[in-house]
């Protein structure tokens, strides 16, 4: 069944090489009971592992059945190990937080067989240890958690069972009920290559082979096994089929099973796993939140903006004081309402024209008073300012003509004076002068700095002539046509303001017309940059939570290197092995970032009632974090993984 020739190998101890195999050849007959025995570093542990498929031989030939294998791939190896060879070790190799039942089940998983659980009852119940199935390693005794580890051994039907030192950590007790299911294995027709330093054991045994410095110096037949077969039992075709036609496993089962296993391993140390959740969980919320109040700013900023309106030039006197000196008298140039006709007769670029001016005014109703803002603006202003009354009307050219003493109120206003009731048609003092209340203004929000609400607009010539006494119009706002035509209209106004006033190139800076779409453009501009960096801010902590779950999961590689050896001892490849741990970072980063989206929500709420910023969560910013968090994990989770998958299970299985 299984023939070695001439096989070699050596070990690097530092800068000593240590000779563990020499020209070693041997065979292993199907059905047979062999006992491998020698002193300590006489090499029957290595030859153990070659014959098993967990170490490869320098040189020489491993034949299984007809096929020589020993230069196979690790993948082809893996698929051997798992169908045609059951491992029993010394210190059992049990995964501490799995049950009994799931640990003997972990070979069936390699192989695609999870369906087959009630497979892994039966071998439980053929060693005795049917009541004890559901109890973890720890709460077993040795024989007991022995007899798990035959168990393991034996769900996949292997052609050999190789026991390592099986009975070395036992009571005399446990050490012959062992001893007591080897034999009847063994009767049963089972292949059994026991490593042993004790006489009591390899007594048991039909075939003991001694071996001294790496060499077979005996091989001693004490009885011929019954059923034992010179004849090969393991076939060249039969290799060939196990090679090229595993048996298949949908990628949805094999999925479901590392993700069951990562689970498992996150939960076996939860606080290590918490801390590293915790990285990615924080990360993702200063995103969210970071986004939310970038793009609440700019809403923000883009309502205010649109409250303003549309193409418009902002047309001001310069100012008094220039450099730090007081100018002369008539070097800052005043508006009147001939401007605004002059303005208005540009009908080829002009489309609106709205004079302004503004002040506070102590607001009287009843027994309620209020300062406020108070504006006089023209008819045009509702049209050119997005502020046609929600309730009510605006006043009309006549109105202002005629200088009516008609008002149209903020919400802020409305609140403190008027609460839950209607103001419309009701009458207000404006600085002691009776003013009529015929329309509720838009609302259209507050900012920590200006509440937009908090107004009162009047008709211009009665707020210039009759409540501030003032004689030159504050502002005037110009609505250009389109927006093509701002740059044009600019440059006629301006000129058309040099005309008119007959300023000389000294006095041309005494007035100031602002552009709102470069002003539109600027703010933009500067809320993109800020989304940008309060992103970038928050990706960096999302970067470092990368890192840490990185550093977890190299802590994880180390701490789980036996059970690794193990993993690769029944059957799983590196594949498995890598796909698993990185399962498990995905799996890490996908809760961290899932709960750092609810986290990031909260923040931008809580930041909303008591910062009072504007803030909007975007699906896209969910999403985007969510992803990250996702790349983060695999990211970082792949160097870990590929660590692991690498490690090889001879010195995984022998790691402290």
């Amino acid at each position: 069944m299984i023939e070695l020739k001439d096989v070699n190998k050596t070990y690097l101890m530092g800068k000593v090489e240590v000779k563990a195999l020499c020209e070693v050849s041997l065979k292993i007959y199907s059905g047979e009971f062999v006992a491998i025995m020698g002193a300590s570093g006489s090499g029957k542990s290595t030859l153990m592992h070659v014959l098993g498929l967990l170490d490869r031989p320098d040189s020489g030939a491993y034949y299984l059945g007809d096929k020589e294998i020993s230069k196979l791939a690790d993948e082809k190896l893996a698929i051997l190990r798992n169908r045609i060879v059951g491992f029993v070790f010394q210190q059992f190799h049990l995964l501490p937080r799995m049950t009994a039942l799931e640990n003997v089940e972990l070979p069936l998983i390699y192989a695609g067989k999870r369906h087959l659980r009630d497979k892994a009852r039966q071998e439980i119940e053929k060693v005795g240890l049917i009541e004890r199935m559901l109890h973890c390693p720890n709460e077993m005794s040795g024989g007991q958690q022995q007899r798990v580890a035959i168990a393991r051994a034996l769900v996949n039907d292997p052609v050999v069972i190789f026991a390592d030192e099986p009975t070395g950590n036992l009571d005399t007790k446990s050490k012959e009920e062992i001893i007591s299911i080897l034999k009847k294995l063994n009767q049963e027709g089972k292949t059994i290559v026991v490593v042993t330093h004790e006489q009591e054991v390899a007594v048991h045994a039909r075939r003991i082979i001694q071996m001294r410095d790496g060499r077979i110096i005996s091989d001693e037949y004490l009885q011929k096994a019954k059923g034992a077969s010179e004849k090969t039992v393991l076939g060249e075709n039969f290799i060939d089929h196990i090679l090229l036609k595993p048996h298949k496993i949908s990628g949805e089962t094999k999925f479901l099973d590392y993700l069951r296993q990562a689970g498992f391993a996150m939960l076996s140390h939860k606080m290590r796993s918490f801390l590293s959740i915790l990285g990615i969980l924080i990360g993702v919320a200063a995103v969210i939140a970071m986004l939310a109040l970038g793009q609440g700013a700019k809403e923000s900023i883009e309502k205010q903006l649109a409250s303003l309106g549309s193409n418009l030039l902002m047309i001001r006197p310069g100012s008094e004081i220039s450099h730090g000196v007081a100018l002369e008298s008539g070097a800052v140039t005043r508006f009147t309402f001939q401007d605004i006709a002059a303005f208005a007769k540009l009908s080829n670029l002009v489309a609106r024209v709205c004079p302004s001016v503004t002040g506070r005014g102590q607001i009287v109703y009843a027994n309620k008073n209020w300062n406020t803002q108070v504006e006089g603006v023209g008819a045009d202003y509702a049209q050119m300012r997005a502020a046609v009354p929600t309730i009510g009307r605006f006043f009309t050219a006549q109105e202002v003509k005629l200088r009516e003493k008609v008002a149209v109120l903020g919400m802020t206003v409305v609140k403190e004076l008027f609460a839950d009731s209607n103001p419309v048609g009701q009458n207000i003092k404006i600085n002691l002068v009776n003013f009529k209340v015929i329309g509720i203004l838009p609302e259209k929000g507050a900012s920590s700095w200006h509440d937009q609400d908090d107004t009162i607009v009047i008709p211009i010539t009665t707020a210039m002539y009759r409540v501030f006494g003032k004689q030159y119009i504050d502002s005037i706002s110009v609505e250009v046509s389109s927006p093509d035509l701002l740059d044009a209209a600019q440059e006629e106004i301006s000129r058309n303001i040099i005309k008119q006033h007959r300023l000389n190139k000294d006095n041309e800076d005494s007035f100031r017309i602002r552009n709102m779409a470069d002003i539109k453009d600027t703010l933009e501009a500067t809320t993109k940059t800020m989304s940008v960096l309060l992103g970038s801010i928050a990706g960096i902590s999302l970067l470092v939570g990368g890192i840490g779950i990185m550093n977890i999961m190299l802590v994880s590689v180390t701490e789980r290197t036996r059970e690794i050896g193990l993993r690769k001892a029944i059957g799983a490849s590196n594949k498995d092995i890598m796909v698993q741990f990185l399962i498990e970072a995905i799996l890490m980063s996908f809760l961290g970032g899932l709960s750092g989206v609810f986290l990031g929500w909260g923040m931008a709420i809580l930041i909303n009632i008591f910062a009072g910023w504007a803030v909007r969560v975007s699906l896209v910013s969910v999403i985007l974090a969510t992803t990250f968090s996702l790349i983060v994990g695999v990211i970082f989770g792949l160097w870990p993984a590929r660590k692991a998958s690498q490690l090889d299970p001879i010195e995984a299985l022998r790691y402290e």
